[in-house]
């Protein structure tokens, strides 16, 4: 907006004055009306909504409602003298889960939110202004627009600013913009349109850090009217998005809910029915409602939600052996459905570190491979020495002065020796308007001067070139080598710089010596381009996003693989020129988008995610994390990253390594495996309870197991054994799949089969050992098994009952136990088990059969679990183990099938 005016019509359009500033009167008023220039803070919800918001989750309610039943039913029996405290033990234990879930909802949900925390602290907290014709610091904060602020190097930028003096100043503006060499600004300069911010080169920004040079400029913007604030904007509405994985707990959760419900009143008409056809609705209404309360239990996976979290946690900890810190748990199995990884190149596919890769000296080429060749000690000493750039004790100054200090240092030339051997006695700085900057130093032979800068500014001020040891004068044939050479280099988007030399007793920039070109880039990580290989043939395409200019883009993209061609590419002013519809089309094709804002990086994951594909953002600058946040899975860089990027990112990898989102990815996949394998587990046995307590309801049987029997089996006997499937190892070959469909469901291949056939098995074998006493006892129809089950014995306790809940109770468990082993692999015999050695499989089995012995064996502990030892009768343990390893031995079988079924189709 002020780009495109002189500085003098900036300073009348805020009234202000460049001697002398604003008044304090005036800045008082301003800042009255404008408010701080700072950034604004988005209110969280309370705890207790996030709490409460977790309850309306319809499972959730559905117990809920199941447990205030309960404790109804409970405490009219117990006024009635029916029952006594140890009937609510259920209900404590319903209770008891659904505050457990919902907070470890509220938990996940309340993770602090960093990145505008991080962005208010990356602000200058001081700034240095002219106000009422004096020079002071003040806070930065009440800065107002008008504002005249002075910067010099090593201060950051405290607002968005217009330049009005400018004294070869440079800002690194790579988080802001992605570009990896400092900005150089110049006040005089007056744009003819509006452009992006990085091409503003007469403005400053809020947060960039001055890295050379010094200047004023009068503040345009502050608060959230500065770029960074913009970001903010858009940092704080963008929403937290549900994972593929949340949408699918959510979409299971509510059919879940609604099936439950259907069942639950299919199963009170059903007990009524039948209490009136026996005459006694009086006296079974309120067991009627309890076996109603018990099949909701029955239905409901209540360690669904703990046993994903604690899987999802298990991930964190095997993403932390591959560089990655997840942020967001739920992020963690996201990664195995990416089919587009949107990556930063500044800082992720690059080092963000400037280097020397080519040489020209001599008339002669230096490629990457030859340039540390002792030939080029000439020309790495000079450009050493005419740098204000240190590497030793830290690392200071600009980047490509920094790369030509390191280039010397290479060679075997430190700087602090140089500058011992030949001192600096005198300088001529860079400028915009000479594009050079020369150094004069003293030498035992006399005094040096060396003259670095652009080529062709560079040979306008050169007569001679330094050839074969010895000064020539320069040719025309010489200048168009040198001329050809840089423009190698510059077609393979290397920043080019000339060096020359003089022997002169002043500083004088004429009739220089040539000596030779450096050429510099940002180099590919060297592990980026075999990681990006990788994740194409696991079918993940990757696309590179930067703020850095086409040509410098696609070199780095095709080096990488990312691209082959220019078509390939495009630019933030093409993107504004699209549509929504149009950018979605684009993004199919396209694979590197230049020159781009942040919010044209925004743009292009969106139109991604619209075409249905999962995308993985990665970025390390402030630039990044709006577009972090609005992927489906942001990935930051955590030393080069910002605090803002790895506020907004999922997960951050630790050694910056574009490789290693590659490992993730594996693990990913690895982890959604084993939590789809759980909850399939888990439902199954739902399955199976809804079957036998429907089946036994159906038929007018009396109802097999009670509410406190399902709900330790779904929380304890079912739990152990998910949790150790979860820890499986994951299959080898896992890479070599393409990207599962973002809308695939978690019953595709054969999932359904799976859940509903071993549901089905366990069901039937639960109710068959429910039936198992009484038809021994020759009682075969319902009304002949139910007199014998509802005999009284002389305690008044319906022992019969009691031995067939507990043969179904036991039953159920350790069928659950077996059916764990079979789901390790559901396509290979149990045996492979022994060679994966997942210790947690079989300690889950052998803990899951002894807590269920001693809640069977254990006094006291069987009457709150209103169950029968069975060590009287050893048979019965035999009966159980028998009916138990059925799901097992239907694993097999179904292994063995599919053997045959493939050998055949081979023959075939």
């Amino acid at each position: 907006m002020y780009e495109n005016k002189n500085f003098n019509e900036v300073i009348d359009v805020f009234n202000s004055n460049e001697q002398s500033g604003l008044s304090e009167s005036e800045a008082k008023s301003r800042l009255e009306k404008n408010g701080k220039n700072k950034l604004e803070e988005k209110a969280s919800d309370p705890w207790w909504k996030i709490f409460l918001d977790n309850i309306k989750d319809p499972m959730t309610l559905i117990l809920a409602i199941a447990a205030i039943i309960s404790l109804v039913l409970g405490i009219i029996n117990m006024v009635k003298g029916t029952e006594g405290p140890e009937a609510l033990a259920d209900v404590f234990i319903i209770f008891g889960v659904v505050i457990l879930n919902a907070t470890i909802g509220t938990i996940q949900e309340m993770k602090a939110e960093k990145a505008l925390e991080a962005l208010k602290k990356m602000s200058a907290p001081t700034a240095t202004v002219r106000r009422g014709d004096k020079i002071i610091d003040i806070p930065a904060e009440d800065l107002v627009v008008g504002d005249i602020v002075i910067l010099e190097e090593g201060r950051t930028v405290p607002a968005d600013l217009r330049l009005i003096k400018s004294f070869a100043i440079k800002a690194d503006e790579s988080s802001l913009t992605g570009e990896s060499v400092p900005a150089e600004k110049d006040a005089s300069i007056v744009l003819s349109e509006e452009v992006g911010v990085g091409d503003r080169v007469n403005e400053v920004f809020m947060s960039t850090p001055i890295v050379y040079g010094r200047g004023e400029g009068i503040v345009i913007a502050t608060g959230m009217n500065t770029e960074i604030g913009r970001i903010a904007s858009m940092l704080s509405s963008e929403g937290e998005e549900m994972t593929p994985l949340q949408k699918k707990l959510a979409g299971l959760s509510k059919f879940l809910g609604y099936l439950t419900i259907g069942i639950v009143v299919l199963m009170l008409v059903v007990k009524i029915i039948w209490a009136l056809i026996n005459g006694n609705i009086g006296s079974e209404w309120s067991q009627a409602l309890l076996d109603s309360v018990a099949l909701a239990v029955a239905a409901i996976p209540e360690g669904l939600t703990a046993v994903v979290t604690i899987v999802l946690a298990m991930g964190m900890t095997k993403m932390v052996k591959v560089n990655t810190i997840v942020r967001r748990l739920a992020s963690v199995e996201t990664l195995g459905a990416v089919s587009f990884v949107c990556s930063d190149k500044t800082g992720t596919l690059t080092q963000n570190k400037m280097t020397v890769v080519e040489a020209y000296y001599n008339n002669k080429d230096y490629d990457k491979d030859h340039i540390t060749n002792k030939e080029l000690s000439l020309l790495a000493k000079g450009m050493c020495l005419c740098s204000n750039a240190k590497i030793e004790n830290g690392t200071y100054g600009d980047p490509t002065e920094v790369a030509l200090v390191e280039f010397a240092s290479k060679l075997g030339y430190p700087k602090s020796e140089l500058e011992k051997q030949t001192p600096r006695i005198d300088e001529l700085p860079f400028d915009s308007v000479r594009k050079m900057m020369s150094t004069l130093h003293q030498t035992p032979v006399g005094n040096l001067i060396y003259t670095k800068g652009a080529m062709d500014q560079v040979l306008k001020h050169t007569t001679r070139i330094y050839k074969d040891g010895k000064e020539v004068s320069i040719s025309k044939k010489d200048i168009e080598d040198i001329k050809n050479a840089a423009s190698n280099m510059s077609n393979k988007a290397l920043r080019v710089l000339a060096l020359s030399m003089a022997s002169n007793d002043s500083i004088k920039e004429d009739d220089l010596v040539f000596v030779g070109l450096v050429g510099m880039v940002d180099p590919p990580r060297e592990a980026a381009k075999p990681a990006v290989a990788t994740l194409k043939k696991a079918g993940i395409t990757t696309v590179m996003i930067t703020g850095d200019h086409k040509d410098t883009a696609f070199a780095i993209a095709k080096e990488l693989g990312i691209a082959s061609s220019l078509d390939e590419c495009m630019s933030g002013d093409e993107i504004d020129a699209l549509d929504e519809k149009q950018l979605q089309e684009a993004v199919k094709k396209v694979r590197v988008f230049a020159r781009v804002s942040p919010q044209n990086k925004v743009e292009i994951v969106k139109a991604i995610k619209a075409n249905g594909n999962i995308a993985a953002m990665t970025g390390d600058g402030v630039n990044d994390a709006p577009s972090l946040k609005s992927a489906d899975i942001g990935i930051a860089m955590g030393i080069t990253g910002t605090d803002v990027a790895k506020g907004a990112a999922d997960m951050v990898l630790t050694d910056d390594n574009f490789a290693s989102i590659e490992k993730a990815v594996e693990e990913g996949r690895g982890i959604y495996a084993n939590i789809k394998k759980t909850i399939l587990f888990l439902l199954s046995s739902n399955i199976g309870e809804v079957i036998c307590m429907l089946i036994a309801a159906l038929v007018g049987l009396d109802t097999p197991l009670i509410a406190i029997h399902l709900l330790w089996v779904n929380l304890i006997t079912d739990s152990l054994p998910a949790i150790a499937l979860g820890s499986d190892k994951k299959p080898d070959d896992i890479m070599e799949d393409k990207p599962r469909d973002s809308k695939e469901s978690l019953f595709s291949h054969g999932g359904y089969l799976i859940t509903f056939g071993y549901g089905l098995v366990i069901g039937l074998i639960t109710l068959a050992a429910f039936l198992l006493k009484p038809m021994l006892n020759g009682h075969f129809t319902p009304a002949d098994i139910n007199a014998f089950l509802d005999t009284v014995n002389a305690d008044g306790v319906k022992h019969n009952l009691e031995e067939a809940q507990s043969m179904a109770f036991c039953v159920l468990s350790f069928s659950e136990l077996f059916h764990m082993l079979g789901m390790t692999n559901t396509k290979k015999s149990f045996i492979h088990v022994f060679k994966d050695k997942n210790i947690l499989l079989w300690a889950s089995f052998f803990l899951g059969i002894g807590l269920q012995l001693a809640v069977i064996e254990t006094p006291y502990v069987n009457n709150a679990f209103s169950v029968y030892p069975l060590h009287d009768e050893p048979m019965d343990y035999l009966y159980v183990f028998a009916l138990s390893i059925v799901p097992l031995v239907v694993h097999e079988i179904a292994v063995l099938v599919m053997f045959i079924k493939k050998k055949l189709s081979k023959k075939a």
